[in-house]
């Protein structure tokens, strides 16, 4: 639909998003350790460390060489996970955009919290309606949604640049991609259902992260900021009168 490539929003509580990049560089390590051993090791890791409803509502069981860890533990290591780089690429590019300003709001650790929870409500609402699923889901993408829809609450009036359709550079208000974003989510879980892509992990992630901002934002943190955030590097002063002032003032000897 859009691809996220900048947004106008600096930080304001936190000197550095480390836990976005650290969420970062773990998806990205674990992503390149199970390509290296090939599509049957990446296979195995899916089926080992993915989100299997049929096996999460005990409703089969996996070989023994398979389990490497408790099925309640597949609700968060699937979300680091992904199918190829593609994959993993968007989800990582939303997180990079969006994820440091919900870092900032929340505080490191609520903001770790806030993503994992997320995922486990993705992988949850992914369950239910596909219970006796026995393919493996992978990937970020509900905790991601969860990170779209605080952003959205947070700061809708911030101007993002995007990709529309993969090739329109726009700047727009952070609302309107957003939440085109959001609705397209539920459009294609209605339309779609449950195909290749769990829609219902999605929106999993998303109602999750609607909930949590306004429980775990800072108090001081409001939502539906009022102002348009600009950076403090790129604030500029193009009035008509400093202008005309620097365009004719006397110059110095010494200036050109």
């Amino acid at each position: 639909m859009f691809i996220p490539l900048h947004d106008a929003n600096h930080l304001r509580h936190i000197k550095k998003q480390y836990v976005t990049i650290g969420l970062i560089a773990a998806n990205v390590i674990v992503y390149f350790l199970t390509a290296a051993g090939g599509w049957e090791a990446a296979q195995a890791a899916a089926f080992s460390y993915g989100y299997i409803p049929s096996v999460a509502f005990d409703y089969a069981d996996l070989p023994p060489e398979l389990e490497a860890v408790p099925g309640i533990a597949t609700y968060i290591t699937y979300a680091f996970l992904h199918g190829d780089i593609f994959h993993l690429g968007g989800n990582m590019l939303f997180l990079w955009v969006f994820g440091d300003n919900v870092e900032d709001a929340m505080g490191h650790w609520k903001f770790l919290l806030f993503y994992l929870v997320c995922a486990v409500a993705g992988a949850w609402l992914h369950g239910v309606m596909a219970p006796l699923s026995d393919v493996p889901l992978i990937g970020a993408s509900g905790a991601v949604a969860g990170i779209v829809a605080a952003y959205l609450l947070l700061h809708p009036r911030v101007k993002i640049w995007i990709l529309a359709f993969a090739r329109i550079p726009l700047r727009i208000p952070a609302w309107i991609a957003l939440a085109l974003w959001i609705g397209f989510q539920f459009v294609m879980f209605a339309i779609a259902g449950e195909d290749q892509i769990s829609w219902a992990a999605h929106i999993g992630g998303i109602v999750a992260g609607a909930a949590l901002v306004t429980v775990l934002k800072r108090p001081e943190v409001p939502l539906f900021d009022r102002s348009i955030v600009t950076p403090d590097a790129v604030v500029t002063d193009n009035s008509a009168e400093r202008i005309a002032s620097d365009v004719h003032r006397p110059r110095g000897p010494w200036e050109r």
